[in-house]
């Protein structure tokens, strides 16, 4: 989302290459043009619902995101992972403790 400096810049050159005259009517376009995309989406989204049935009736098109997907079950999973005891990795290892050092082998490459 552009700042405040941002849109400044783009008012200036939308000034300087439609001129003060036209500005207003290209700025009531694109208003025009914002609602018309608007509406096509809320259609494309309540014809969606309507399809999937009830059970999706509080369904938003911003729930089929798939980074919005990832973050949701990375959430859950990290949820119920803390729920779990730690478990060792193979057989007769543990997990280190609390300000326990690794052990080093020296004539390791």
């Amino acid at each position: 989302m552009p700042g405040l400096p941002e849109l400044a810049v783009i008012a200036f050159v939308a000034v300087l290459v439609f001129g003060p005259d036209k500005l207003p009517e290209f700025a009531k376009q694109a208003a025009q043009l914002v609602k018309q995309v608007r509406r096509m989406a809320n259609t494309a989204r309540d014809e969606l619902r309507s399809e999937l049935g009830p059970e999706y009736a509080d369904l938003e098109l911003r729930d089929l995101d798939p980074r919005t997907i990832v973050k949701k079950h990375i959430a859950e999973v990290l949820e119920e992972d803390d729920d779990e005891p730690v478990r060792p990795t193979r057989r007769g290892q543990r997990p280190l403790g609390t300000g326990e050092v690794p052990p080093y082998d020296s004539e390791a490459t």
